[in-house]
């Protein structure tokens, strides 16, 4: 038994989820370089905005030998793989030191909480298989 179409949204609408699965990708990306940008979290948004506006887009997501595994097991079984957990961790505590030396005083600890929390969840979740 197969899927029911996605129901048809006005082109505007497509557009507008393209754009953000587009950006989110963007940003995705750049947290590769970036500490205190998760790429994980920005791949998966892009993944849910594409299969909203653009067929072809998340296709393309879902057969990218980079990101596509990471999607297909969030969509599976809510999976994140371990070394992208490691990873993350590593930046965002890189990410909070650096924000804790340079930012001022009552602004400090923000990044860090925030990164504490991300942490959690992303503990919480299981790990995908080894590739």
């Amino acid at each position: 038994m197969s899927a029911p179409p996605p129901p048809h949204r006005p082109f505007w609408q497509r557009a507008s989820w393209t754009a953000a699965g587009l950006a989110s990708l963007v940003l995705g990306v750049l947290g590769i370089f970036l500490p205190l940008l998760p790429t994980t979290p920005f791949v998966l948004l892009a993944a849910f905005c594409f299969s909203r506006g653009s067929e072809r887009f998340e296709t393309w997501l879902l057969t990218h030998p980079r990101f596509g595994p990471m999607v297909a097991d969030w969509r599976a079984r809510r999976a994140v793989p371990r070394r992208a957990k490691q990873l993350a961790w590593a930046t965002m505590t890189l990410g909070s030191v650096w924000a804790g030396w340079v930012m001022p005083a009552p602004w400090r600890w923000l990044p860090a909480l925030v990164c504490i929390a991300v942490a959690a969840w992303l503990w919480q979740l299981p790990d995908a298989d080894p590739r």
